[in-house]
């Protein structure tokens, strides 16, 4: 009977030669959330910078060109600041909404998603990444949409500051809507209807003014997460703006915001696990 020493067993097994066989490496510590959420941000915005000229052309050319026609039916006052509210707003739902769903129902179909599986980053990270990349794009396109219709309307422009808390609060709410649609749909082909659809009730529901809308259209325009980001933009085109009511609104906004990143959070692991 022999004896083994403890160490022996504790270690690496002996090999013939005598030397001792090394043991299964120790795996290095989880990749943090916001080092994770930085390096995806580059990554897409350097990947979606190819585009980024026809994306912001198109964004912006569709709700300039909404505002002029618009313009021959809204004379001013409270229908103006919806319209250009809306319009402004609709930039960052037709890049946030509309192209991110296509993004995540391009990269499930085509088997992206295995790639940032085997990366060691959290599944937020990957969505919120994503979503800040494209959402970034929508910065120059809602400002020029703004202060043209600004000067389309006669309007003021002492409170376009706004816009900065405006755009990220919208773009996070939509983007994540975005997102999840994406990874929810079963096909690529679904993911696009579900993100033009999504695009168009952006754009009914959040450019026309709500005077003008049936009393069912008003409660569906209440649960679209852009319509309180537009509420708290136009707000600000008055004499005296109210700022509690505007810190009400970007607050709700930015309450589904997290809401719609979660979820798509959700979804990303649930696709990734298929």
């Amino acid at each position: 009977m022999s004896v083994v020493p403890a160490d022996a067993l504790r270690g690496a097994a002996p090999a013939a030669g005598g030397q001792r066989v090394a043991g299964p490496a120790e795996l290095g510590p989880r990749a943090r959330l916001w080092p994770s959420l930085v390096a995806v941000y580059r990554a897409q915005l350097s990947r979606a910078r190819v585009a980024r000229i026809p994306l912001l052309f198109v964004a912006t050319f569709q709700s300039v060109g909404i505002m002029i026609l618009m313009r021959g039916v809204v004379d001013g006052g409270g229908e103006a600041r919806a319209v250009v509210a809306g319009s402004a707003v609709l930039v960052v739902a037709f890049v946030a909404l509309n192209l991110l769903a296509q993004y995540f129902g391009q990269l499930r179909a085509s088997g992206g998603l295995d790639h940032y599986a085997t990366l060691p980053v959290p599944p937020a990270a990957v969505v919120l990444g994503a979503a800040g990349a494209y959402a970034s794009f929508t910065v120059p396109g809602t400002v020029v949409t703004a202060v043209f219709g600004c000067l389309l309307f006669g309007l003021p422009v002492t409170h376009l500051w706004v816009l900065v808390a405006v755009i990220p609060l919208a773009g996070a709410a939509l983007a994540g809507l975005g997102a999840a649609l994406g990874l929810l749909a079963p096909r690529p082909e679904f993911a696009t209807l579900l993100g033009q659809l999504g695009m168009s009730a952006a754009l009914l529901l959040g450019v026309l003014p709500p005077e003008r809308m049936p009393q069912v259209v008003r409660l569906a325009r209440d649960l679209l997460p852009s319509t309180y980001g537009v509420e708290a933009f136009a707000r600000t085109f008055g004499e005296r703006p109210d700022w509690g009511l505007v810190l009400g609104d970007l607050a709700v906004c930015a309450a589904v915001g997290v809401i719609s990143l979660a979820v798509a959070t959700w979804a990303y692991r649930r696709a990734a696990v298929r």
